[in-house]
């Protein structure tokens, strides 16, 4: 495929905002792009060049962008940054500066996508400037149009209001001509979540076979399993039947892969799929504590203070993610990994195999000591003693249980009534029995004290699909060091328009918008209907808890889990 046709592609998706045409335009797209090309076609429509556990990133700043455009179209950077200001896009600008009469004919998509991974991968000594030189010779090499969408590629801008989702619904659109196989394709992507491999799987083999290929590999990190809420051990237990209840850590989740031998590695991943390996070097030793040749291992992280030797609560455990005086911050804060699960063992998927059948291998693989310690588990039918234990961890210290269907295989996500939460929650006082993980839209300006902040009140919503719609403003309750905190964490993801994928009614509209990238855990005193908010539920006194690094946005509570804790506080 030509890059131009591509990028006319982009054009239409850019101006549609129904999400059945946008899985039409993509399904399309997909259809016309040939065995090799398809999987790079769908990262660089998601704005990427390679899925986002690999964390390949462009690591190039605004001004360096500026620099490439000046270059690319001999122009003073003052002239660029002048009309960077005006557009507040350097897309735009790029499109303004452009030549004319330049054409992607020549150009492929595969060759386009090829220049921006090397652009990419770029670094040490001197990779400024070559990253500088060639993203300025490619975008003199495109049209005005190209010329943009590049530009908001390499700057992580391109947000055409959908998700992998939308890609998961395009392919099952590109085979069938609807979505009846975006189920199967998602359970598929949810073991490995790379789009773009999963697209190239399903165009050769069909969906049946490419999702067939799919299983867990040691190095490729799987979506978490996830828990649900209910009201009460009465429900759980008449939903779920045989449990086991678990202890609930106030930790970090970590899925650990581990492969021994002479290419052997040992990578950590966080539920949102970032690799944080270099947060926990201890688990460079983890082979001694393991009965396998490779292991894909759950477990939560927990900081351990190492003054008083007790466990540290999640933000301390979060103070190693601080890269300097690395060093002292891990001799402050130790680690155990409280290991739950286990998803693979020596190639073997055992994703598919009933709990307590996986919880016997765990017990046989992993060696409790120094690193390791198992999740002390009950076996139950009776509700009381739901009741009993989740009393019982709370005096401990813990957060609470996390309750489990005896049967159920490992399936990632939030489904079904498999893994259930039953946690103290302090600060939600009154009818509302847990916190919500909240996507941050945007904020306005302080007034009165808060002027030396920066913010007044700062925007959330939850997740409807591809959308973000608004539930509530938060305004109060914040230290004044979670304020400064805050707005430094704003001033990097500001920007100038709406995020396409963002519901708001004016009522809303906030002073400075944001892009969807930071989550935060929110607690209120109830869940109440509201017409003003898109989501259709607001919630009454809320106030910050904490900043949930560990998570992405596609992991904040859904609007489906929102009126599950509504109906749950009747």
């Amino acid at each position: 495929m030509h890059f131009d046709e591509f990028i006319k592609y982009l054009q239409q998706l850019e101006d549609t905002s129904s999400r059945n045409r946008i899985t039409e335009i993509l399904a399309e797209l997909l259809k016309k792009s040939s065995l090799d090309e398809i999987d790079k076609v769908v990262f660089l429509a998601l704005g990427k060049v390679a899925p986002g556990y690999e964390s390949v990133v462009f690591n190039m700043a605004d001004k360096m962008v500026v620099r490439a455009v000046a270059q690319a179209f001999d122009k003073q950077i003052s002239q660029v940054n002048d009309l960077y200001k005006k557009k507040g896009d350097v897309g735009e600008a790029a499109r303004e500066l452009a030549q004319k009469s330049k054409s992607e004919k020549d150009f492929g998509v595969g060759e386009v996508f090829n220049k921006l991974v090397k652009i990419a991968k770029d670094e040490g000594k001197g990779s400024q400037e070559r990253k500088v030189d060639s993203l300025a010779h490619l975008l003199s090499k495109l049209s005005r149009v190209g010329a943009k969408y590049i530009c908001r590629i390499v700057l992580g801008r391109l947000r055409l209001g959908f998700s992998e989702k939308t890609v998961i619904d395009a392919i099952s659109w590109m085979v069938t001509g609807d979505k009846s196989k975006s189920n199967t394709l998602d359970r598929a992507y949810q073991v490995m979540p790379n789009v773009g491999l999963l697209a190239k799987n399903v165009k050769k083999s069909g969906v049946e076979e490419g999702v067939k290929r799919i299983k867990p590999k040691v190095g490729i990190p799987v979506l978490p399993m996830l828990a649900q809420r209910l009201k009460s051990p009465e429900d759980m237990i008449k939903k779920m039947g045989k449990v086991s209840v678990e202890s609930k850590l106030d930790g970090l989740r970590i899925m650990i892969h581990f492969s021994s031998g002479k290419n052997g590695f040992v990578k950590a991943y966080t539920r949102n799929l970032n690799e944080n390996s270099w947060m926990f070097p201890e688990l460079k030793n983890m082979g001694k504590f393991i009965s396998a040749n490779s292991v894909i291992l759950d477990s939560e992280a927990v900081g351990l203070d190492e003054d008083t030797k007790k466990q540290a609560n999640f933000q301390a455990t979060m103070t190693r993610r601080r890269k300097h005086d690395i060093e002292q911050t891990l001799k402050k804060i130790g680690i155990e990994f409280f290991v739950f699960d286990i998803l693979s063992l020596d190639g073997e998927n055992l994703m598919q195999l009933p709990y307590h059948k996986r919880r016997e291998i765990l017990e046989k693989t992993v060696r409790e000591g120094g690193l390791f310690r198992l999740v002390d588990a009950h076996t139950t039918q009776v509700p009381e003693d739901i009741s009993d234990l989740y009393k019982q961890k709370i005096k401990q210290g813990y957060e609470g249980v996390l309750v489990k269907k005896y049967d159920s295989r490992y399936i990632p996500g939030r489904t079904g009534w498999r893994w259930v939460k039953m946690k103290q929650v302090e600060e939600a006082k009154a009818k509302l029995s847990d916190t919500i993980d909240a996507v941050v839209m945007g904020y306005t300006a302080g007034k009165g004290k808060r002027t030396s902040f920066g913010v007044g009140q700062f925007l959330v919503g939850i997740v409807d699909q591809d959308k973000i719609k608004t539930t509530t403003k938060i305004g109060t309750g914040l230290t004044d060091k979670q304020f400064k905190e805050l707005k430094k964490r704003l001033d990097k993801i500001q920007v100038q328009k709406k995020p396409k994928e963002y519901e708001v009614t004016k009522n809303y509209i906030p002073d400075y918008w944001v892009k969807p990238e930071l989550v935060v855990e929110i607690a209120a005193d109830e869940i109440t209907k509201s017409p003003s908010h898109t989501a259709g539920l607001a919630l009454r006194f809320p106030r910050l808890i904490r900043f949930r690094d560990d998570k992405g946005p596609e992991e904040a509570t859904t609007l489906k889990e929102l009126k599950n804790l509504n109906d749950m506080q009747k």
